[in-house]
């Protein structure tokens, strides 16, 4: 198994072109962050010092104005691909393996008329890429916003190159049952995030057993990344507990 670190979430004791090596100096093997565009291109390359970058998301916009992105904004066709195209720019230079592709705050036939049409487009670049059902506690407004909306979607375009963001945190927060949630998907992810529920601190808790999980990612054809997702509860250091006990199963066990 091969473990990322969410550099927007984690590691905030340092400036954020710090992150990536505290990332590699904590033992991750790589790492991700939301929205890699207010640093250039070479300071990120030099922050990084060959360390993968396993996702970057879209731009999302004005997000203190409550903007998330413009997939499936109707209307907004022409600033989602506008911002696709600097996502995709970034993610070649950053050598970033996918990009989650945000929907935007929408709802109605409409706006999943405009969310198809502009995956399909975003697709034929070829460029891997993920959509992520975000639970409606946290993002309100935001047009995915179910498992199943996304896998009907998905099953529909039959892009090659599009899968699903698998976050445990929002599996909890929709459905209730992550495990169950994953039962249903898993052959349609393409990245895991994992954080603790239900407080979306460590990772664990919430009726899933996390070990088992990630042992049994390989068995069932998952050969992508475990991308930590949470708010620590102190500093990101003294909370990394999980990681060296999944690290030490999955040695145990031949992962």
């Amino acid at each position: 198994m091969r473990f990322a670190a969410n550099l927007t979430w984690l590691f905030t004791e340092g400036p954020m072109l710090d992150r990536p090596a505290m990332a590699r100096a904590a033992g991750f093997d790589g790492v991700e962050m939301l929205f890699p565009y207010d640093h250039s291109l070479a300071d990120w390359q030099a922050a990084l010092d060959g360390m993968p970058v396993v996702l970057i998301n879209t731009p999302p916009g004005d997000w203190a104005a409550g903007d998330r992105g413009f997939a499936a904004v109707p209307g907004a066709e022409a600033r989602f691909r506008t911002d696709f195209r600097i996502a995709l720019d970034r993610a070649a230079g950053l050598r970033a393996t996918r990009i989650h592709v945000m929907a935007g705050n929408a709802t109605g036939p409409e706006a999943e008329a405009t969310f198809r049409a502009n995956l399909v487009w975003a697709a034929s670049f070829g460029h891997p890429l993920t959509i992520e059902p975000l639970n409606r506690f946290d993002m309100a407004g935001y047009f995915l916003n179910d498992y199943d909306q996304a896998a009907r979607i998905l099953d529909d375009l039959a892009q090659p190159d599009l899968g699903i963001q698998f976050d445990l945190w929002h599996a909890a927060r929709i459905h209730g049952n992550a495990a169950a949630v994953w039962a249903r998907h898993a052959a349609r992810s393409s990245h895991v995030q994992i954080a603790g529920f239900p407080t979306r601190g460590e990772p664990g808790g919430g009726g899933f057993d996390l070990s088992a999980f990630a042992a049994g990612l390989p068995s069932q054809g998952y050969t992508g990344w475990i991308a930590a997702e949470y708010r620590p509860a102190r500093d990101t250091l003294s909370g990394l507990g999980w990681l060296a006990a999944l690290r030490s199963r999955n040695t145990l066990i031949g992962n």
